[in-house]
């Protein structure tokens, strides 16, 4: 099966603190990677993460998510594209070294967006990428944007753009971040309780529940997140959003399809 994964900004870094990895989690979860396409070898796996304490404490600082006119400073585009990079350079080598073929895509390279919202992208080496068995890795970036000079494309944009391309449309998705979504913010309520699915009878009332995000995030939180997959799974009613922790073996798990008794599962319909 196709699949899309996605690796959270604040798991792989911390998000209170500018340009810290998460070492260990990212080798953590990059080995996951490796063990699920040796268990399901038709697995075809397309990888991306949040930019964290990188991009998004960069982006914060210049202001590049509101746009820049022709005539401004345009050094927190070049700075925020960088800090970026540097995050997905150290995810893309450990993927590398638990021997997952990862090559890296920039998106501000080939992605245009109007007034926010991704408008186009040049996929065709992403899909060769696919074809040929390699694990393209994508990332939250910087983008130029037709209304406001600029904008930062997130992570949930350049996958939902993604899926709307009939060659690359993936069975799944996974949000590798928080352990599940819950009937209220679990860091503040001890009594929050794991919404197990998500689906069209009860979307109302987990986007009545959700909160925001803990670290710097100029992308919108949790609340935007669940949106945005719910959009996307109206659009295609066959495709299961997942949301897990960052546990090396439920993110396993849920890769080759093994039942899990974690985590939170978003579909249209009952099954």
């Amino acid at each position: 099966m196709r699949t899309f994964v996605k690796f959270g900004g604040s798991v792989i870094t911390d998000k209170r603190v500018a340009e810290s990895a998460d070492t260990t989690t990212i080798a953590q979860l990059a080995q996951a990677v490796a063990v699920a396409r040796h268990q399901s070898p038709q697995l075809q796996l397309l990888l991306s993460h949040g930019s964290g304490s990188f991009g998004h404490v960069a982006a914060a600082k210049y202001g590049v998510h509101k746009g820049f006119a022709a005539d401004a400073d345009w050094y927190g585009f070049a700075a925020t594209s960088a800090a970026a990079l540097r995050l997905n350079r150290i995810v893309v080598d450990a993927l590398l070294t638990a021997t997952v073929p990862a090559v890296s895509f920039q998106p501000a390279a080939t992605v245009e967006t109007a007034a926010g919202q991704v408008v186009a992208w040049q996929t065709a080496h992403i899909e060769r990428a696919l074809a040929v068995g390699l694990v393209p890795v994508i990332h939250g970036d910087v983008s130029f944007d037709r209304h406001q000079g600029c904008t930062i494309a997130s992570t949930e944009m350049l996958l939902t753009w993604l899926c709307g391309v009939p060659t690359l449309q993936p069975g799944r998705i996974i949000l590798v971040g928080e352990a599940a979504v819950f009937t209220d913010d679990p860091h503040r309520n001890p009594a929050a309780e794991r919404i197990p699915v998500i689906n069209r009878h009860n979307i109302a009332q987990v986007m009545g529940g959700t909160k925001g995000s803990h670290g710097i995030d100029v992308t919108g939180g949790m609340a935007s997140k669940i949106a945005l997959m719910w959009q996307l799974v109206q659009q295609v009613p066959a495709l299961e959003v997942w949301f897990v922790p960052p546990d090396p073996v439920v993110f396993g798990a849920v890769m080759v399809g093994d039942a899990v008794g974690f985590g939170t599962v978003m579909r249209y319909g009952e099954v």
